[in-house]
């Protein structure tokens, strides 16, 4: 019977995006929306400035994923075309180097360099790609699909801070908005946490505590400036 095992690393690269974009969205809306609820605005106001927050958080995390990401294909496609000229220049240097890494993990020797040769047969620049520098395919910079994924559950994050906001106006706002965007949070990092392998619980609240403290403090400041105002 053969025995197969669910590893989760191929998940990282758009999980990390996914569960970024709708932590922040969240985050960022319900306290832009608590924040300018406590300053005593009309309703209309705190619907404005939730849909504003929501646009431009979209695509700012769309762009800044998008930079970032590309930034790091950028340095990887640098490092792969060097190591690519330097096994047309010198096949056996890297050869040696790549035996000598197969040594440091414990091979014998005479069993790295043949390791060594038959991975450099069958794909050279893969070999050393994933055995020297550490670029794997599971862990290729993607810059698009990081930058739709942040995107897309930013805007599903923020909507729902939104949603609430829109549907309890009056002086119940801030108390509903802040309650129930803390059981999303919740939610969230659950979801991440079980998608990801890791303690349910420990994701869950990790992900509410920050996204209580943010709240907090920007309702603080909107009952100060409103004061102030």
């Amino acid at each position: 019977m053969s025995h197969i095992e669910d590893h989760r690393s191929h998940r990282v690269g758009w999980l990390r995006a996914a569960v970024l974009g709708a932590n922040d969205g969240i985050v960022s809306t319900a306290s832009l929306i608590i924040g300018v609820a406590a300053a005593s605005t009309t309703h209309a106001s705190i619907m404005l400035a939730g849909v504003a927050g929501l646009v431009a958080g979209a695509m700012s995390m769309a762009a800044g994923e998008y930079v970032s990401v590309s930034s790091q294909a950028d340095t990887e496609y640098a490092d792969l075309e060097l190591e690519r000229i330097s096994l047309l220049e010198n096949p056996q240097f890297e050869k040696n180097e790549l035996a000598e890494i197969y040594e440091k993990r414990g091979v014998e020797p005479a069993l790295a360099r043949t390791v060594a040769e038959q991975l450099m047969a069958h794909d050279a620049l893969g070999a050393h790609a994933r055995d020297e520098i550490g670029i794997s395919a599971n862990g290729t910079a993607r810059p698009v699909q990081a930058a739709l994924s942040s995107a897309s559950t930013f805007t599903i994050g923020a909507a729902l801070p939104l949603l609430v906001a829109w549907a309890v106006p009056g002086q119940y706002l801030i108390h509903a908005v802040s309650l129930l965007s803390l059981c999303f949070l919740a939610l969230l990092g659950a979801l991440a946490a079980r998608a990801g392998g890791a303690p349910v619980i420990k994701g869950a609240v990790r992900v509410t505590f920050w996204g209580a403290l943010a709240m907090a403090l920007t309702a603080a400041v909107g009952s100060i400036f409103g004061v102030v105002a």
